[in-house]
């Protein structure tokens, strides 16, 4: 039977309590198993104090793992994450504007998709997935950049607004955005070559856009400059975005029309050296910049060299009067073949007799032309190209530009056929500069993409020929336009005047007979000039309205004429109801007759 409770409560067990100093021998170790027995003993009235550091514990515990996913959540993106991000953020370049104001070049908002590899647990579903909403992937090259090491990878540059939804609601972790700036072009190929292109992460690569950045803008961005594109003043061009377009147009149907492998064509205003307009077909689209990669759609006004045929005639007769040895009233001998050892120089058309100094221009004399750069010797003529710019490389804003092919050996053959415009070979841009500097007074004038005012423009810009020699260059190309080579130009109420020039091009170090590269020049008006044109073309093909001549006249000169008739109310220079009296009034003073009878 149990023992009776005197106090009413159940009998429980009987606890019996061992006193620590209780006589009894000590086992091995006794110590530590008492203070385990003392730590497993549940006291009543040490429970309490128990749960609490229990409690405090899980507290402590809870309140690290806490503190831990707050750091993880505020602590900074890896750094190449960092990088970039920012690379993205700062890669806003300023607008691009032609010279009234309108929109070439400009930046808007897109976003991107990037990677963290090491965030992403399944690789396969996450490449499943997202090829599924941007099919454009290819899911081998996602799964292999997914699957490599590094913290930062790119999926897809510049999404639309649809696949960005797409993606954000897959939800996938270590998938994620960033807003960065892309560059477009509004118009397209208009202006292409000029403006250039840019690259994935928007930094210049070609054109007016590496001009940019080599003036600073990417030192910008190196050194860690976040910018919008409010922050940035904008570029302001010469170029007339309207005028560029008709220009365009007409080259385009000219090349087509002739079926030539290539064109290009430009205009400048004499005085400013300003580029108003150019283009070079075949172009591309700066919005798709990979088509520039293609060599046959270089820009021909400045990358490319050719030899530049007749035009070249125009300053060998200006070097001849410059010289002092000839002028308007001399005379030269083209009766027969000019011979030098074996190598003989004819004319295309050829008079056989004695010809005036204005009809050599007329005739586009190569016997009489080769003559007179010989009378002014090698060196002179060597240091008179030298002096107008045609033979050392012409630097302008664009990053590209050709450097001449001149002879090895300047020979007294040399100076023959470079007078008449074989044996060098230039940029057409380069041409256009000295042919602008016979019609402008006399001032060789670098040119410009660029806005500026002509006395920005003549502040540096040295005289290389006088002013009489720059008036009896204009009534030459004017009187060529009336009775010469040059009369798809002659336009009721322009006053225009030009010079042809058809070169035969070199074919594994031999001229071809059936391959030509034609050039035509205009000034206009005459008298006054404010615009140079130019238009090239690369081995147009003879057509029978053009009764099977391919000659600059019938090709480059009739694109020059349309051009010229389309663009000069553009340009704020339309048709004059008559034409200008006393238009050369110097060469009158001296008795020159400019009545447009070529001398005679």
């Amino acid at each position: 039977m149990k023992p009776f409770d005197p106090h009413g409560q159940h009998p429980g067990p009987k606890v019996h309590f061992i006193e620590a100093d209780e006589k009894k021998p000590a086992a091995k170790g006794g110590g530590f198993v008492r203070l385990l027995s003392n730590l497993m003993r549940t006291r009543i009235d040490k429970s309490t104090h128990r749960i609490r550091i229990v409690a405090f514990g899980f507290v402590a515990l809870y309140g690290l793992i806490g503190g831990k996913l707050v750091y993880l959540g505020m602590k900074p993106e890896p750094q190449t994450l960092r990088r970039a991000a920012s690379e993205a953020a700062s890669a806003a370049r300023p607008d691009i504007l032609d010279r009234n104001g309108e929109v070439l070049a400009a930046d808007v908002k897109t976003v991107s998709i990037f990677a963290e590899p090491r965030r992403i647990i399944d690789k396969d579903e996450a490449v499943e997935l997202i090829t599924a909403v941007l099919p454009g992937l290819n899911a081998n090259d996602l799964r292999e950049r997914l699957g490599s090491r590094r913290g930062f990878v790119w999926i897809k540059r510049g999404v639309t607004p649809s696949e960005q939804q797409e993606v954000f609601r897959l939800g996938l972790p270590g998938i994620k955005m960033v807003p960065e700036n892309k560059r477009v072009y509004p118009n397209g190929p208009i202006a292409a070559h000029v403006l250039g292109a840019t690259n994935v992460d928007n930094q210049g690569i070609a054109g007016i856009e590496k001009y940019i950045d080599n003036q600073g803008l990417g030192d910008l961005k190196g050194a860690g400059f976040t910018m919008t594109a409010a922050d940035l003043s904008p570029v302001q061009l010469a170029i007339d975005l309207k005028t560029t377009h008709a220009l365009r147009d007409e080259l385009v149907k000219g090349v087509e029309k002739f079926k030539a492998k290539a064109g290009a064509a430009a205009i400048m205003d004499v005085n400013t050296g300003e580029i108003i307009a150019l283009a070079s077909y075949p172009d591309f689209d700066p919005n798709v910049p990979t088509d520039a990669l293609d060599p046959n759609r270089m820009n021909r006004m400045s990358v490319g060299v050719f030899e530049m045929g007749s035009t070249f005639k125009a300053l060998t007769l200006a070097m001849g009067l410059e010289s002092s040895k000839y002028n308007l009233r001399s005379s030269v001998d083209a009766r027969g073949a000019l011979r030098y050892g074996r190598h003989k120089i004819g004319d295309y058309h050829a008079q056989n007799r004695v010809l005036s100094y204005p009809e050599v221009f007329t005739y586009s004399s190569n016997i009489a032309t080769a003559k007179i750069a010989m009378g002014v010797g090698v060196e002179g003529h060597k240091a008179f190209l030298r002096k107008m710019g045609q033979l050392d490389r012409m630097r302008t804003e664009l990053p590209e530009s050709a450097e001449p092919m001149v002879p090895k050996r300047w020979s007294e053959l040399s100076t023959m056929t470079i007078a008449f415009g074989h044996g060098l070979a230039v940029a057409p841009l380069q041409a256009m500069m000295a042919v602008a500097a016979l019609s402008n007074g006399g001032y060789l004038i670098t040119p410009t993409f660029l806005k500026r005012s002509e006395e920005d423009a003549k502040k540096d810009a040295p005289r290389v020929i006088r002013p009489e020699t720059s008036e009896s260059m204009r009534y030459l190309m004017r009187l060529n336009a009336e009775v010469g080579s040059a009369k798809n130009v002659d336009i009721k109420g322009y006053f225009a005047g030009g010079k042809t020039g058809t070169a035969n091009k070199a074919i594994h170090g031999r001229y071809s007979q059936d391959r030509v590269f034609t050039t035509f020049t205009a000034i206009y008006p005459s008298d006054k000039p404010k615009y140079l044109f130019l238009t090239v073309m690369d081995e147009p093909q003879p057509l029978p309205e053009t009764h099977g001549y391919r000659t600059a006249a019938w090709n480059a000169g009739s694109v020059t004429g349309k051009i010229m008739e389309r663009t000069g109310p553009l340009l704020g220079a339309p048709p004059r109801p008559e034409a200008p009296k006393d238009p050369f009034p110097a060469l009158v003073r001296v008795g020159i007759n400019t009545s447009g009878s070529a001398g005679r």
